[in-house]
């Protein structure tokens, strides 16, 4: 049986949207809470010292504003894109973005980056939930939906293949031979003289033979 696809260069990049964007919307959500979290959480009695809020220090944005940016910049790739190598880029930055929140304040005090402060809480539980939602617990499940998110987009799936026939087959439509809008020459029989040029003698009928 004959293959009759339409090959496309760089087919192999390409895929359908819906790919990454429920991975790449979760990335911008919790990108975004762990960016914000430090400057509102003061209003809701959940906050790091110092307990003020929209609160600016270096530490803050160095091990929660970065990172959170990193991971919005990704979750934003991995939603809009349709390529591949960008949509793996995004899931990438999004991992890597989880793996800060998580590592980086034990390497906050090498780097010279400062201290993100102690947890403002009375009960071990509260702490326990704070370093959770600032750190450890956001960076490990942005690590986990950017990690999914490669490993999705890695796999070539049959959808993919079809989709990419499918915008390949679109792009080359075959030509009419024949259009309404082509202009029609009409071309005159060569064996009648209806196009001959009548001399002033024919004009008022037929002329008497000469005897």
């Amino acid at each position: 049986m004959t293959d009759t696809r339409v090959r496309t260069r760089g087919g192999r990049l390409h895929m359908r949207r819906s790919r990454g964007a429920m991975s790449g919307l979760l990335l911008i959500v919790l990108g975004a809470f762990g960016a914000l979290i430090p400057f509102v959480g003061p209003y809701f009695d959940f906050a790091f010292s110092p307990d003020t809020a929209w609160a600016w220090t270096d530490a803050r944005g160095w091990l929660q504003v970065l990172p959170g940016a990193v991971a919005v910049v990704g979750g934003l790739l991995l939603l809009v894109s349709r390529n591949r190598a960008t949509a793996m880029l995004g899931a990438w930055l999004g991992a890597i973005a989880g793996v800060w929140f998580v590592v980086g304040r034990a390497a906050a005090g090498l780097l010279g980056i400062g201290d993100a402060g102690a947890p403002v809480a009375v009960t071990e539980t509260k702490s326990v939930a704070l370093e959770l939602a600032y750190f450890y617990g956001l960076g490990a499940l942005i690590v986990f939906v950017g990690a999914a998110a490669v490993g999705r987009i890695s796999v070539r799936s049959v959808r993919d293949v079809e989709y990419v026939d499918t915008s390949a087959a679109a792009d080359v439509q075959p030509q009419p031979a024949f259009s309404d809008t082509d202009e029609v020459t009409e071309i005159q029989p060569t064996g009648t003289d209806t196009g001959r040029h009548r001399s002033w003698r024919d004009t008022f009928g037929k002329r008497t033979a000469v005897r």
